[in-house]
């Protein structure tokens, strides 16, 4: 009873807290995400709570960190990270090697590296040094990774699954996934517990060399194990590595095993399942799945809309896609240009410009402006059509729109040495440096292959140029020999 009371006492307490002044009115969380999920929503909305001067729980700050990185919006979780300190919330050591990630996520491996040294030797254990070891792995830095590994190892730092799943899944990516099950039996001879991840990082290994057998073999060993239970990843995982086998029915076997682990009824699982089922082609458990989503959530996230969309235009249910769309359209709080990009792309890979045109005036029309992504899909359609003066105009504008996170958008090499070609072989002097101006507002130097073209654009049509030999000395570039040549042959005596 007294329990009960003193629960009931508790609840209110935290009621009057949050109906306070000092408060906020809503958790946290649901403030940043209120507009969507793109970067610079929740960018602006953190701006007007840190504004605001007011506070939010302890609890909740640590809880919206972990929705912010949930969906890799590490920006803005960086810099609500550091709020809470200024605010006087102090940084338990875990919450600390939350940090160190971030600010690597955010800043790069240097700034993340000049906290830990920074860090008080009380704060350097297992959790922090096994964040900088993700890092590290992250970033496919394996001679840092491994000095590190080790160092833990002679400072008798306790080593859990995670700093093994972090150096097992570097080895995967740099090729060498026979690396994995050596790590496995490292883990087994120190009694050191394996995750989920430890099994599905291990399975995706085996899956990697072909070894299907062999990943039937570490599900059969983590049931009889039985102190890990695979979880809907677990499943996720082999489904996605049958579908990749083109086992289709054992993928659709292990999506309902999937399915019955989504007890609480996440949103994750139901995206991960519309998904696979997609790349099974099962049109009909990809509707059926969607249908359970939208019950579980009746306001249903952007986010859904735009993997279901993405879902069905690649099954070429393009109809479909855009029954959905519209019903996200004429219920969505906050217009999210990505959705609409999914469609836009999909009309531009079956040709249809001109249905592509009349969504994008409608995007246009709902005060919302065409980001990079958009560009890119039709600079792709361009390139693809041959008209690659539209396709400078695409690079020109996906450059004014920049990224998301604010940093500036980068045309591929490929785009940039497919365009130069263009101007080269037309002998379009005027294009080509049009085309350098373009390129210059998106990086400070425009790079010796660049350069070289020009020349050569100039060569080809038989101009001279007077300022050339300053402008290659001004970029600090290394010309071919035939650069050079063709450099002199251009220079106006």
């Amino acid at each position: 009873m007294a329990s009960t009371f003193m629960q009931q006492f508790a609840k209110k307490r935290s009621l009057l807290k949050r109906s306070s002044k000092k408060y906020l009115e809503e958790a946290l969380y649901k403030k940043l995400l209120s507009d969507g999920g793109e970067e610079r929503c929740v960018r602006e909305k953190l701006n007007q709570f840190i504004d605001s001067r007011k506070s939010a729980f302890k609890w909740e700050a640590g809880h919206s960190l972990k929705i912010l990185r949930s969906r890799k919006l590490y920006g803005p979780a960086l810099k609500l990270s550091e709020v809470t300190e200024k605010r006087g919330m102090n940084k338990t050591i875990s919450d600390q090697a939350i940090h160190l990630d971030l600010i690597a996520k955010s800043r790069g491996i240097t700034a993340a590296e000049d906290y830990f040294i920074r860090l008080p030797e009380s704060s350097k254990n297992h959790l922090t040094y096994g964040a900088l070891l993700n890092c590290y792995c992250k970033e496919s830095m394996t001679e840092k990774a491994q000095t590190l590994f080790e160092k833990m190892k002679e400072l008798n730092l306790e080593l859990g699954a995670m700093s093994y799943n972090s150096l097992m899944t570097l080895h995967l990516k740099n090729g060498l996934p026979k690396m994995v099950p050596t790590f496995i039996q490292e883990m087994k001879a120190n009694d050191i517990m394996p995750d989920t991840y430890t099994y599905n990082v291990w399975m995706r290994a085996l899956a990697s060399v072909n070894d299907i057998s062999g990943v039937e073999r570490v599900i059969d060993e983590m049931k009889r194990d039985g102190r890990v239970a695979g979880d809907w990843t677990t499943y996720s995982n082999l489904a996605s590595i049958y579908a990749d086998a083109g086992l289709f029915d054992k993928a659709e076997k292990a999506l309902k095993e999937l399915e019955s682990k989504n007890a609480t009824k996440e949103l994750l699982p139901y995206q991960f399942l519309i998904t696979l089922y997609g790349r099974t082609g099962n049109l009909i458990e990809v509707y059926r799945v969607w249908r359970s989503l939208k019950l579980a959530f009746p306001k249903t996230a952007n986010l859904s809309y735009l993997n279901m969309i993405q879902v069905l235009v690649n099954l070429n249910d393009i109809p479909g896609a855009e029954k959905c769309f519209r019903e996200w359209v004429s219920g969505c709080p906050v217009y999210d240009i990505r959705i609409a990009n999914a469609l836009i792309g999909a009309y531009l890979k079956e040709g249809s410009l001109d249905k592509a045109q009349k969504l994008k005036d409608q995007v246009r029309r709902r005060g919302i402006q065409a980001n990079a992504k958009t560009w890119e899909l039709y600079l792709d359609y361009y390139l693809k059509k041959g008209e690659f003066k539209f396709a400078v105009k695409c690079v020109a504008n996906a450059i004014t729109a920049g990224r998301g996170d604010g940093g500036k958008w980068v045309p591929p090499t490929a785009v940039v040495k497919t365009l130069m070609q263009y101007f080269e072989e037309n002998k379009d002097v005027l294009g080509a440096e049009s085309f350098v101006e373009v390129l210059k507002k998106s990086k400070d130097e425009v790079g010796a292959e660049v350069l070289e073209s020009l020349i050569k654009t100039y060569a080809a049509a038989g101009k001279k140029s007077a300022v050339m030999h300053r402008r290659v000395k001004m970029e600090n570039v290394e010309l071919s020999e035939e650069g050079k040549e063709l450099l002199n042959e251009i220079l106006e005596e």
